[in-house]
């Protein structure tokens, strides 16, 4: 198994983690333990369960990781549809953070 740091998904991941904290930090204060909070968890545990499972021993279990992966992915989704409709991101900025996890982890 390649260097996690390799694989062109953990990349995309990291760079959506990376943005993700950037815009999160314009989030009302008052939401530090709530949406900002669990959208950051959520974005995080993407490239932390790929980084896990690719030291796992066996393809079944590596898989079962990139599987929660995309499940973490699902929850990010919708916390970005909620921080829109909490008018924390804009519609254009939802819509865009949404196709990049769309297009990465294949959610729609």
């Amino acid at each position: 198994m390649q260097r996690f740091t390799e694989l062109k998904v953990w990349q995309r991941a990291h760079a959506l983690v990376l943005e993700i904290y950037r815009i999160s930090a314009s989030f009302p204060q008052d939401e530090r333990f709530g949406v900002t909070s669990q959208l950051r968890r959520a974005i995080t545990s993407i490239p932390t369960n790929i980084a896990e499972g690719s030291r796992r021993d066996g393809r079944q279990d590596y898989v079962r990781f990139l599987n929660i992966a995309q499940g973490s992915a699902a929850e990010a989704e919708y916390l970005l549809i909620l921080a829109r409709d909490l008018e924390y991101l804009s519609p254009a900025a939802s819509e865009r953070l949404t196709s990049e996890l769309d297009e990465a982890y294949g959610q729609r």
